[in-house]
């Protein structure tokens, strides 16, 4: 080879090379000012929503609220970020037209990947509340409990109605039904929502399976962690279509607030185990000042000022529970057409109809005992109204926000603070 023939080869090498350099510097700058614009679109969101779109089932959009501010440290980091890359491309500025191309291109894919969320948007909500089989009611006792439970389903499904198109969808099938267990000997889906009588319904899952012969007899560790009862995600999706489309979906709730203070007690006011070193210890040590080694040490003794620092914490040190979360998180009830809609303010009478509805055996009622702690007092309004004494009232206010859409949904009077 002549070396004029290798200087031409060398310069094409070095174009080449500062060409393929060039361009990407001017991805790189691109991509991070669109991902600053576009943080929340995430390629696994997408993959979930395009799983989503694939198992061919019709989800509503989702209820998953923004959060209403952003924080000053938010805004600083977002203006850092800013400078920063202005000041990246008044060095570039003599390479823009060298790259002009690769940006058009790389605007016109942008304009793609938005059409392209935007089909995966268009997703319509369950059909209309189908009617409760009632064939197996023989009597008019049932009158009363009937007419609220139509009144629930109704409120509910125009309540999805009407803001589902406010909102997207971002979550993953199989997170969506992951609290909801499964009887298959009569057809019946309940999720579960924690301290709304939880652990008494998996006790006559349990019975209606066949595991038990009598609720009573069922202790709370075969309960909670005997995995007697299969969940509703351990199923295919062909499995799991079929029995959302035709099984008899149950969930039961409970006043948001009353929920929380029930299960504060229930975990931070008696020795255990998981939630004392777990949470417990993470939360003295950020929100207790002057905390003493004890505390420290073993996490037990948490205020429920404390708790409430913790859940209202957009930076928690540990994360969110079942217990506390909101139960539209735990069981999506505008993307899962529920048929029977139970609270726990009028508990047994609602189970003991749905039972009904199901044809469970004529023998079997819910039990009424209390799962834990029997000795101590039931969790009310008036005991509420004691806890919340401990609060300000910006904190009280920010605690029924956190629960706004539980207290809309299941049409929870929310209190004036």
């Amino acid at each position: 080879m002549q070396p004029s023939g290798r200087v031409m080869n060398l310069r094409q090498v070095f174009v080449s090379v500062l060409m393929f350099g060039v361009a990407g510097l001017f991805l790189f700058m691109y991509l991070q000012a669109w991902i600053e614009e576009h943080h929340t679109a995430s390629g696994e969101k997408l993959q979930q929503q395009i799983i989503n779109q694939d198992s061919k089932l019709q989800l509503p959009e989702d209820l998953a609220m923004a959060p209403k501010n952003c924080t000053a440290a938010n805004l600083s980091k977002r203006q850092t970020s800013v400078i920063n890359s202005r000041h990246s491309r008044e060095k570039a500025r003599p390479l823009i037209e060298v790259a002009s191309s690769l940006v058009r291109q790389l605007s016109e894919q942008q304009k793609m990947t938005k059409s392209f969320l935007n089909q995966l948007k268009q997703v319509n909500l369950p059909p209309a509340v189908r009617p409760l089989n009632k064939s197996l009611i023989i009597d008019g006792r049932w009158k009363t409990t009937d007419e609220a439970q139509e009144k629930r389903r109704s409120f509910l499904y125009d309540f999805c109605k009407k803001y589902n198109r406010e909102n997207r969808l971002r979550t993953h099938l199989l997170h969506m039904v992951s609290r909801i267990y499964v009887e298959d000997r009569h057809k019946i889906l309940y999720c579960e929502v924690p301290k709304a009588g939880c652990s008494n319904w998996k006790r006559i899952l349990m019975v209606l399976n066949g595991l038990a012969s009598s609720a009573y007899s069922i202790s709370h560790d075969a309960v909670h962690y005997g995995k007697h009862l299969k969940k509703l995600d351990s199923y295919d999706l062909k499995g799991i279509q079929t029995r959302l489309n035709t099984y008899t979906k149950t969930i039961f709730v409970r006043d948001p607030m009353e929920r929380l203070v029930s299960a504060f007690r229930d975990k931070f006011e008696h020795p255990n185990s998981y939630y004392h070193p777990v949470f417990g210890k993470a939360i003295i040590k950020k929100y207790r000042l002057n905390a003493q080694e004890e505390a420290l040490k073993t996490g037990s003794g948490v205020k429920f000022k404390e708790f409430i620092q913790y859940l209202l914490d957009s930076h928690r040190p540990v994360g969110m529970d079942i217990h506390w979360d909101q139960i539209s998180k735990l069981c999506y009830p505008c993307f899962i057409n529920y048929d029977f809609i139970g609270k726990f303010e009028t508990l047994e009478e609602d189970a003991n109809y749905f039972l009904q509805l199901i044809g469970a055996p004529a023998q079997l009622k819910f039990p009424n005992f209390k799962d834990r702690h029997s000795s101590d007092e039931r969790t009310t309004m008036e005991v509420v109204r004691q806890y919340l004494k401990e609060l300000s009232r910006t904190d009280t206010q920010l605690t029924y926000d956190f629960y706004y859409l539980d207290y809309l949904m299941f049409n929870y009077t929310t209190p004036v603070v």
